[in-house]
């Protein structure tokens, strides 16, 4: 939302009826218009797991860009949001940029940053048709609130889907958790700490200053296949971009570098004075990250807890 209103009047699609809490916050940032999205099939109502099919979605959303007459349609940069996103520029031959960080106005199209080639380089991508589709790249953008929050409206949106968009079916869902602490998505997360072969199987003190910071908890590949953790970061497993990345004992192979050299901000902990992660990194602490890890987070937890 902050991004779109850069460039724009901002209107929103829901599938559901959006809670009063989800109304003020999108009031909020900008949002006048939240247009909710009806589909049905053969004269019936698409409902439950069926309304959240990426073709559904995608269908749902060509209806809301023809209606409104859209510059462009942002989604968050889920996997099932690309699939959407898609399906969504191949409905409507728009252009369509994935993991985008940036979005702008040149006065004649859309422009698009990204990075690509495991992040080592910034490209800028104008699309040149009427609607440019993007997925945003997680903590691509500091969410930022209008200057005036607005009043919400909505809207519904009748949506015909086609029979192809309704043909699957779900059959079983399975949620995906690393930890039972409430920590956010490792894809998603605004701060990673990431742990290695250098951990030597105790996990410990990642987790503790993970914990401290708010943080989801990551691994090397090594580390996945050792079973010390379940989630590992690399080019071949979750591709992160926080604000802040963590790695302890973290060596820096090119296929874990590649995961995560997107970050905004880069701390390794390593006693090999000659860590190639030492290379891309902001901040380089030489030590044992069994005494440096557990006191980062006392001192986090101490100034968290200091009265400001």
């Amino acid at each position: 939302m902050t991004l779109a209103r850069r460039v724009g009047r901002v209107e929103a699609v829901a599938l559901e009826a959006p809670s009063l809490e989800v109304l003020a916050q999108l009031g909020a940032y900008g949002v006048g218009t939240v247009r909710q999205a009806e589909p049905s099939a053969d004269g019936h109502a698409v409902t439950g797991d069926a309304l959240h099919l990426t073709p559904v979605v995608a269908e749902a959303l060509a209806a809301a860009a023809r209606t409104t007459g859209a510059d462009a349609a942002l989604l968050t940069s889920s996997f099932p949001n690309k699939e959407a996103a898609a399906r969504l520029a191949h409905l409507t031959g728009a252009g369509l940029v994935i993991d985008a960080s940036g979005l702008h106005d040149d006065g004649t199209h859309l422009v698009a940053d990204k990075r690509v080639f495991a992040g080592s380089w910034d490209v800028r991508s104008a699309v040149t048709t009427e609607l440019a589709v993007l997925t945003v790249r997680a903590n691509a953008v500091v969410p930022e609130p209008a200057p005036e929050a607005v009043a919400v409206e909505v809207v519904g949106l009748g949506v015909e889907v086609s029979a192809a968009a309704t043909a699957a079916r779900v059959v079983s869902r399975t949620a995906h958790e690393t930890s039972g602490s409430g920590r956010p998505a490792l894809g998603e997360a605004a701060i990673v700490v990431t742990g290695g072969r250098g951990t030597n199987g105790d996990f410990a003190p990642v987790v503790e200053l993970a914990d401290a910071l708010g943080a989801a908890v990551g691994a090397t590949r090594d580390a996945v296949y050792e079973g010390w953790h379940d989630q590992f970061v690399g080019q071949t497993g979750v591709t992160v971009a926080p604000r802040l990345y963590i790695g302890a004992g973290v060596s820096g192979a090119p296929h874990h570098r590649g995961g995560m050299q997107a970050a905004q901000v880069v701390v390794a902990v390593n006693n090999d004075p000659e860590c190639p992660l030492f290379e891309i990194s902001d901040f380089a602490v030489v030590g044992d990250l069994a005494e440096v890890l557990p006191q980062a987070a006392q001192a986090i937890r101490e100034h968290r807890s200091t009265p400001r």
